[in-house]
């Protein structure tokens, strides 16, 4: 009988720090997702402007090689990719303000994780796939004498679509505080 009295004691003395480390646990996750959102568009942007870059400085060295004037088209090219980074922000500055909730945090915290990574990866392949097509892109301007801008901006526009859907749709699934 003592036994189970301390036993029992013990128990209800943890409760309440067992508790609070599961509730720091989910509230983690919830934060987690709130970065990762960021993280990884900002990611995407980076490596589509990489790639997006890269061909613009090789096109710009063959026109320089030819006597040409360096096409400043190229640099919208390059750019464009960041804007997935801004969504990714929005959604993230969304997720933050449930965070102000502590119950709300703690109850939705799968659902704000959840959110946080498909904004990040939807945003960061977006970007990384539009810096890939502004890269071709670059590469048949230079090649073809400038023709076909409007069509290279049709295409990445297609894919920041992408980005934009998502950054919608997540948005709509962030509870309200």
């Amino acid at each position: 009988m003592a036994t189970t009295v301390i036993l029992g004691g013990l128990f209800a003395a943890a409760l309440p720090l067992a508790s609070a480390t599961t509730d720091g646990f989910w509230r983690f996750l919830a934060e987690f997702g709130d970065v990762i959102a960021l993280g990884l568009g900002a990611t995407g942007s980076a490596l589509g402007i990489g790639l997006a870059g890269q061909a613009a400085a090789g096109a710009w060295a063959k026109e320089a090689r030819a006597g040409r004037s360096l096409s400043f088209t190229y640099v919208i090219l390059v750019g464009m990719p960041m804007s997935q980074t801004l969504y990714a922000l929005i959604v993230m500055n969304n997720i933050r303000s449930v965070l102000s909730n502590e119950a709300l945090t703690i109850s939705h915290a799968g659902l704000l994780l959840g959110i946080g990574l498909t904004t990040g990866l939807g945003e960061m392949f977006s970007a990384w796939m539009q810096g890939m097509i502004g890269a071709a892109g670059i590469r048949a301007l230079s090649d073809g004498g400038g023709k076909g801008f409007a069509f290279i901006i049709i295409a990445m526009g297609v894919v920041e679509t992408v980005g934009i859907f998502t950054m919608v749709f997540m948005l709509g699934m962030i509870p309200t505080v």
